[in-house]
């Protein structure tokens, strides 16, 4: 892979303020008295509730949201080997309430009347809308995995994948490994959130281990998947860190040259990935044994973290807006339900294309988001979205970062993909990837801030 010319990264960083310029499309006719209702007070409900009120501060935006304050699942893994605490990920509303006048109701939703538009919550509180907007996020299939429950998912096998106290009980189970013990990561199958995610956290486990003074740790990979989001970059990384062999099947990811560089241990490190072909996919757990039955065999461990295949947000299904695959069918121009009028879903519930489920992905979907409705509110016609995303992840070292970043594009009424440079080219220097792991960690505190304040 070659490096990222200046016109393809011109390209990718005005793909961040395109939605800018469509700032100044004159309307039809005042927004003003509209109200929009968001169900979410997440990435992608913060992010739609705030920009819409920069847009069009005529129109009254209500989220309606359970807890007061928000967690964020991006860069939480850290918090299992403690780089970050629960505070870290811990943040306030009070700036989308008190400077930019979004309204919130901490209730649970329990109902929609579609035909007159109304919300009602579990404290019986009833609000209206003109447009009805859901960023839910996630749920977990635990049927899917025989042994696997929910509430094995609260004591014994936490996923810790919705930044919950789970967290804190993996961190105490990684603190309780023995010396050159056996983690098992398990990666859920697609489409699920935060595509680099799962090998992140496989890499920051075994780091904290050796950093412990393990000698022969060793973390085992159990994937469903042939490939994941940043491997290219992953697999490489794993190789210079932790004497990782890559598996056969996975070295067609890399050119003659590129495999020329790439080493082969007869004493491999600490990491092994079981890819798909190689039997990776699981089929039981037995979580009284700590054993986890996959294709390729029966595996003992003494931490098992089993990230379940993912799906809508239970609201989601209660409100009639999944079909059968499991998530939310949307026109992806105007992200407006095909089951019912007037009514959005974005971010990890909603199907768009190419676009992955992540932080990113759904924080741009709610900027265009809040132009459409601006618009559709005015009686105007949505404009044609521009999207993008960008994933960092950390190999396991701290200072060793990657990437992927893409811009999306409409086509045929579909999200699809822009086809450019992704990564890290693999003859990145020392600095480049120190610099990607410090990007990594700016971001997280620039996207919040660009979220929630």
């Amino acid at each position: 892979m070659s490096t990222i010319s200046r016109r393809n990264f011109l390209k990718l960083a005005g793909a961040g303020t395109a939605g800018a310029g469509l700032l100044g499309t004159p309307l039809a006719r005042s927004a003003s008295q509209s109200r929009v209702v968001i169900v979410g007070g997440g990435v992608g409900g913060a992010t739609t509730a705030k920009y819409l009120k920069l847009y069009a501060p005529e129109i009254e935006v209500t989220i309606i949201e359970p807890k007061r304050e928000y967690r964020r699942p991006y860069g939480s893994s850290e918090v299992i080997t403690g780089q970050v605490t629960m505070e870290d990920i811990t943040i306030s509303y009070d700036a989308l309430k008190n400077r930019h006048g979004v309204k919130f109701i901490h209730d649970t939703v329990t109902d929609v009347d579609y035909d007159n538009k109304q919300v009602t919550t579990a404290g019986d509180e009833k609000v209206g809308y003109d447009r009805l907007v859901l960023s839910p996020g996630i749920s977990f299939d635990f049927d899917a995995i025989e042994g696997l429950t929910e509430d094995l998912a609260e004591t014994k096998l936490p996923h810790g994948w919705d930044a919950t106290d789970q967290l804190l009980e993996l961190k105490a189970q990684l603190e309780a490994v023995p010396e050159d013990g056996t983690v098992i990561v398990g990666p859920p199958p697609g489409p699920y959130r935060c595509p680099p995610g799962p090998y992140e956290r496989a890499g920051l486990i075994a780091q904290w281990l050796l950093d412990r003074g393990d000698k022969n740790p060793k973390v085992i990979i159990l994937d469903p998947k042939n490939g994941f989001t940043t491997d290219y970059s992953m697999l490489h990384a794993w190789n210079e860190l932790y004497r990782f062999n890559i598996p056969e099947p996975a070295r067609s990811k890399y050119n003659e040259e590129e495999l020329a560089e790439l080493k082969t241990y007869d004493e491999p490190g600490p990491i092994e990935w079981i890819m798909g072909d190689m039997g990776g996919q699981i089929l039981k757990v037995d979580a009284e044994n700590m054993t986890v039955e996959a294709e390729a065999g029966v595996f003992e461990a003494d931490m098992i973290n089993i990230i379940p295949p993912l799906k809508a947000a239970r609201i989601a299904f209660d409100l009639d807006l999944v079909d059968d695959s499991g998530w939310c069918p949307v026109d992806q121009k105007t992200f407006e339900s095909t089951r019912h009028p007037d009514v959005h879903v974005i971010g990890d519930s909603c199907i768009a294309g190419a676009m992955p489920k992540s932080g990113y992905a759904a924080n741009s979907q709610a900027k265009v988001l809040a132009i459409q409705l601006r618009a559709l509110l005015a009686g105007n016609e949505p404009v044609e979205p521009v999207f993008q995303n960008t994933c960092y992840a950390l190999a396991g070292n701290t200072e060793n970062g990657m990437f992927v970043a893409d811009v999306f594009r409409l086509e045929d009424g579909k999200i699809v993909r822009v086809d450019e440079q992704r990564y890290l080219p693999f003859d990145a220097t020392q600095q480049q990837v120190r610099l990607a792991a410090l990007y990594q960690h700016n971001w997280m505190t620039a996207f919040t801030e660009d979220c929630f304040s």
